[in-house]
């Protein structure tokens, strides 16, 4: 009689996991070469090899690593990259490393993360979880296709001190975690990359040690000191680029257009934007439908949500008015836009004031990089790069991602709101006490002072910030700081 695990016959899976242990090292090969080329590596990389690292020498705490991210920003990449580092750096057998896509799984085979790690522990390794002697590293990919990942995890993590384990899903995935699980988890969330990184792999050229803290430092602090480190940085920064044989200008409107995901790194900017188009494609049919129940003819209903979006000039955009737009329900409006910011491909900015305030003010929405915008605008032939108001309305995308990025990833601002007052500045940001606001206007061409002035006096804030094209360097004038736009993509 056929032993089985769940449904699915063990012998059907143990053949599974083994050919999963034998096209993995080709697998690994085609993520991590372009053109024979070794791909670069991204800084959640080194995160993770830091762990793995420790973990080799005995540091057991940080062995269950997640790693949630949009489409397209390089998760399976660096997936790959790990395992190669574990088997040709570390020197780990192949059959210790088992990489494994749930979503594969999921369409083949219908099993579950558990009953393919319970095969490759039992039978590969004829052992069980409590009883390994030797380290087992596991690498899942699209974990989000099994509702239960998180707590196959917990288990797998309390049971053995000997497993190393990498989930990568979609950006929800964090979200999906049991309280239990996340205690025991290291998160490290991938995102599009900012222009730092961008030169990094393209350029091999690194910014000043310490360059994004003294950015940070200067926009939550705002006092001499932390203005003249910022300066002395931005200073040598500006030494470092003069490599680029490319006016820099140009580099960062090419970056901010269309390279905004490692894909757009090595291939023509029409490819780039039918790259993107077709991740926003799987997102919507994998990712969006995975996360929530629609019907079939709600798929037109959230492309035209994106398309609005992507499309509208700066301000707010409540239910109502976009439920009216694409003759729909509100509720199925709010419904769309909770689940593409569960996703990541937007996000949302709220107006600054107490809850209702907040409720009867349309909310402020963005993308998690501008080049999704541009990719939209081009597919629907409504990009144009002599056009000064949409490289504007780019250049805003890249500040409130940022800004949203620094809140997930280092906990500041603590809070990140949008002005709601008549001609109101473009964001509101709560310094490290959650008491004092410090205003934000960004735009590209000249912009005044009147805007933020009116904030600075309406919030009784220390300085306002101007991010912007119009000054080659950080500049201070009474109680405004100009930051140049191309300084500050190095936050």
């Amino acid at each position: 009689m056929v032993e089985r695990v769940g449904d699915i016959d063990r012998e059907i899976l143990l053949r599974y996991v083994i050919a999963k242990l034998r096209e993995a090292p080709r697998l690994a090969q085609n993520y991590t070469r372009i053109d024979g080329s070794p791909t670069k590596y991204r800084r959640a990389y080194f995160r993770i090899k830091k762990y793995i690292d420790d973990f080799l020498i005995g540091n057991i705490e940080n062995r269950f690593v997640v790693m949630p991210g949009l489409r397209g920003v390089g998760k399976t990449t660096i997936l790959f990259q790990i395992y190669e580092y574990l088997r040709d750096d570390k020197k780990i057998e192949q059959d210790r490393i088992l990489y494994l896509s749930t979503d594969e799984l999921k369409v083949y085979l219908g099993a579950r993360i558990t009953e393919v790690i319970d095969v490759f522990i039992d039978e590969v390794h004829q052992t069980s979880p409590v009883n390994l002697d030797k380290e087992l590293f596991i690498l899942i990919d699209e974990a989000h296709y099994d509702k239960e990942w998180s707590q196959t995890g917990k288990i797998l993590y309390d049971q053995s001190k000997k497993v190393f384990l990498v989930f990568t899903g979609s950006s929800a995935l964090s979200l999906e975690m049991s309280v239990d699980a996340a205690r025991r988890t290291k998160k490290e969330t991938v995102f599009p990359m900012n222009f730092s990184e961008y030169l990094i792999l393209k350029y091999d050229l690194f910014p000043p040690g310490g360059m994004a803290e003294s950015l940070r430092e200067l926009i939550f602090r705002g006092d001499e000191a932390s203005i003249q480190h910022a300066s002395r940085n931005e200073n040598e920064l500006r030494k470092k680029m003069l490599r680029i044989s490319k006016p820099i200008k140009k580099e960062w409107e090419d970056f901010l257009s269309c390279r905004g995901f490692p894909f757009g790194l090595g291939i023509d900017q029409i490819d780039v934007y039918e790259r993107i188009f077709s991740m926003i494609d799987r997102v919507i049919e994998k990712d969006v439908f995975s996360a929530q129940s629609f019907s079939t003819k709600t798929r037109e209903t959230i492309s035209r949500v994106l398309t609005f979006l992507a499309l509208q000039k700066p301000g707010g955009t409540s239910d109502s008015k976009l439920a009216n737009k694409l003759k729909t329900s509100p509720t199925l409006i709010r419904s769309i836009l909770d689940v593409l910011e569960k996703t990541h491909l937007i996000f949302s900015i709220k107006p600054y004031g107490g809850a209702g305030k907040i409720i009867r003010k349309p909310w402020k929405y963005y993308f998690l990089s501008p080049s999704i915008n541009a990719a939209i605008r081009f597919k629907l032939g409504t990009y144009d790069t002599k056009d000064r108001e949409m490289l504007g309305v780019l250049a805003e995308n890249l500040v409130a991602s940022y800004f949203f990025r620094m809140k997930e990833t280092v906990n500041m601002p603590p809070g990140i709101f949008y002005d709601a007052e008549k001609e109101g500045v473009d964001f509101l940001l709560q310094d490290a006490t959650g008491e004092n606001i410090i205003p934000i206007e960004v735009g590209l061409g000249k912009k005044g002072k009147s805007q933020i002035g009116k904030a600075i006096k309406t919030y009784r804030s220390r300085y306002g910030i101007v991010i912007s094209n119009t000054t080659e360097k950080i500049t201070i004038k009474e109680d405004i700081i100009y930051l140049p736009i191309i300084t500050f993509s190095f936050v």
